[in-house]
């Protein structure tokens, strides 16, 4: 199997044994690289498909790294006429943790808004096999992955027709907290920038960080060190409120200084300031240096605006406060599936109208 070839037209199962690492080992193989979408970085530090730099890990919090080593967002994507594909993987946990099976014990298979079909992902080594008879064969086929459960790809294989890797789309780096991340969507595929990036066309690396994603220098270097994407989000602020709590002042001095880093790193593309969504219990309510979010988000839009005055006209900002409502919260911090789905209409379209300017 080459990205020149397409996936061989058998039916076998077996792996190759090229394609086998023991048991433990971090492992990209060659011939699963060329369908895998939604990648930054090469393996390294025991995580297959990074989200951050793991040359430059020891600089980030424990918990950014931490999620980071999670593969939110990658997936396969892939075009062909075969009835079935059959991917061996192995999985490294059945924790899934605070997120629960929304982080994801599936394979999904959708093309743009349609979900295709489905198969169960075991702890260890497995094999999913996707019935592919339903899907429309002029059309890219994506995959996602059962993140939660970290996997790896051994190799997939196509039965009774070829595979060949899908077009690349143009990409899209979202940096944000656990609301990027994806939670408390019911799948990966159903978090806002996996909607958005499938109705878009758009390669989305998924740099959200559940917990962490306090607008840390270190990654906004790795950010502005990747190669030039269509387009740059920033949407974090609530890790602000409480988990290290930050004062206005500081929220401005930070939220400054990431976007002065990313912008020297990518002097052209357009970056879109995303400001925290609703939070109930944070809107009026200050931390421990007397911040409430509303404050924190004021800092933060205010500091967009300042610099788009200073001259900084691929800036943009998307005010976060009216996208959601109570009701699309069911722990109080994160989005439902409809509240996914609204943050991608109101967030995701807008990224999309300036990645597809720079593409133009």
């Amino acid at each position: 199997m080459t990205a020149h070839n397409g996936v061989g037209g058998n039916a076998r199962t077996e792996v190759s044994n090229a394609d086998r690492t023991p048991r433990g080992a971090t492992s990209r193989p060659a011939s699963v690289e060329p369908y895998l979408a939604g990648c930054a970085w090469p393996p390294g530090q025991g995580a297959a498909y990074p989200r951050a730099d793991p040359k430059d890990f020891s600089r980030l919090p424990i918990d950014t790294w931490g999620t980071a080593t999670i593969p939110v967002g990658v997936r396969l994507e892939f075009t062909g006429e075969a009835r079935a594909v059959q991917i061996a993987y192995r999985t490294r946990t059945a924790d899934l943790g605070y997120r629960g099976d929304g982080a994801g014990t599936f394979f999904a298979a959708y093309q743009g808004e349609n979900f295709i079909t489905h198969a169960d992902a075991m702890f260890g080594e497995g094999m999913a096999m996707l019935d592919l008879t339903a899907a429309d064969p002029a059309l890219p086929i994506t995959v996602y992955l059962p993140e939660g459960m970290k996997p790896e790809i051994v190799s997939l294989r196509a039965t009774q027709g070829e595979l060949h890797p899908a077009p690349r789309q143009p990409r899209w780096i979202c940096y944000g907290d656990s609301i990027a991340e994806g939670w408390t969507a019911s799948e990966p595929a159903l978090s806002w920038p996996a909607i958005t990036g499938r109705r878009h066309h758009l390669d989305v690396v998924n740099l959200g960080y559940a917990g962490a994603a306090r607008g840390e220098i270190a990654s906004a270097e790795q950010i502005a060190a990747l190669p030039t994407p269509a387009v740059i989000s920033v949407n974090h602020g609530t890790n602000c409120w409480t988990r290290i709590p930050h004062s206005a002042t500081m929220m401005m001095a930070g939220m400054d200084a990431f976007l002065r880093v990313l912008r020297e790193g990518h002097p052209e593309v357009p970056i879109v300031v995303c400001s925290p969504v609703l939070r109930p219990d944070a809107e009026q309510t200050p931390n421990k240096l007397g911040a409430t979010l509303e404050d924190l988000r004021e800092a933060i839009e205010d500091v967009v605006h300042s610099r788009r005055d200073r001259g900084d006209r691929n800036l943009h900002l998307l005010p976060g406060a009216p996208v959601l409502k109570p009701t699309h919260l069911p722990d109080g911090i994160h989005p439902d599936d409809t509240g996914h789905r609204t943050m991608a209409e109101a967030f995701g379209t807008p990224i999309a109208t300036h990645a597809n300017r720079t593409q133009g």
